[in-house]
């Protein structure tokens, strides 16, 4: 079980297959998150695009930490899940 300390937001959109890994991911770990879809909110696609640099999803903000894509690894170590 995750041992949650910051808030997860997943910025997603229903057609990315690697959006949906993430959030399996998530859920399959217990990590509670906020899940934002770039295509039925606007605002969410300029928030990625403010924090990230990029326009590509999935990206992850857990706290002020921002992760790109699904990296898993790093998802793992920035959770503390096994």
């Amino acid at each position: 079980m995750a041992k949650e300390t910051a808030k997860v937001v997943v910025y997603s959109a229903e057609w990315c297959p690697w959006c949906k890994r993430a959030k399996e991911f998530l859920k399959k770990n217990g990590v509670e998150f906020t899940e934002r879809n770039v295509d039925k909110d606007p605002k969410a696609g300029a928030e990625i695009l403010a924090k990230s640099g990029q326009t590509g999803i999935p990206v992850i903000v857990i706290g002020d930490e921002v992760i790109v894509g699904f990296d898993e690894p790093r998802l793992k170590q920035l959770l503390k899940t096994k």
